[in-house]
């Protein structure tokens, strides 16, 4: 039996392979990260994606998980917004985790929830234009229902400061 977690992605990515079939020239792709760039908060991950997300890390070479340490603290002192995520290789615009990354990010840019911000900006910006008229959208409020069930939801700096330590040396 598929654990709920994956029979969601499964459900975004059915989603997101609609879009990209109808439009090829979908802007979210490898690259682009400018969601990655400007996250308005530090993102929350229930214990399912922490999960799968902290499998990801573990497989990360030794000097890659130091420096994501690094950013998620800087992360968790800092007051300012937006932020870049910790994930982010900031020189490919590539996410370091892609396989094991939260619902948060597979949805964005094919799921809307406008009341609270949660749109590409450059992608609103073709919608505005006519250009995607077309598109049928995911709902946003129905993955966060299914999310609720997928045990607590905390910050990732709260869920990485209680699993990572550093090796003493």
């Amino acid at each position: 039996m598929n654990h709920p977690l994956t029979r969601l992605h499964d459900d975004i990515d059915n989603r997101v392979k609609a879009i990209r079939d109808g439009h090829p020239d979908w802007l979210c792709c490898k690259g682009c990260a400018s969601c990655c760039r400007q996250l308005a908060d530090i993102p929350r991950l229930t214990a399912a994606e922490w999960a799968l997300l902290r499998t990801g890390l573990t497989a990360l070479p030794p000097e890659q998980l130091t420096r994501i340490a690094g950013d998620i603290a800087a992360l968790a002192a800092r007051a300012s917004r937006p932020v870049v995520c910790p994930m982010l290789d900031q020189a490919s615009s590539a996410c370091l985790v892609y396989a094991q990354r939260p619902v948060a990010c597979r949805s964005y840019g094919f799921y809307v929830q406008r009341e609270l911000g949660l749109y590409c900006g450059d992608i609103e910006a073709r919608v505005a234009e006519g250009e995607l008229a077309d598109v049928v959208w995911g709902n946003h409020d129905v993955i966060d229902r299914q999310l609720g069930g997928l045990g607590e939801s905390r910050p990732l700096t709260a869920w990485f400061a209680q699993w990572y330590a550093p090796a003493a040396g």
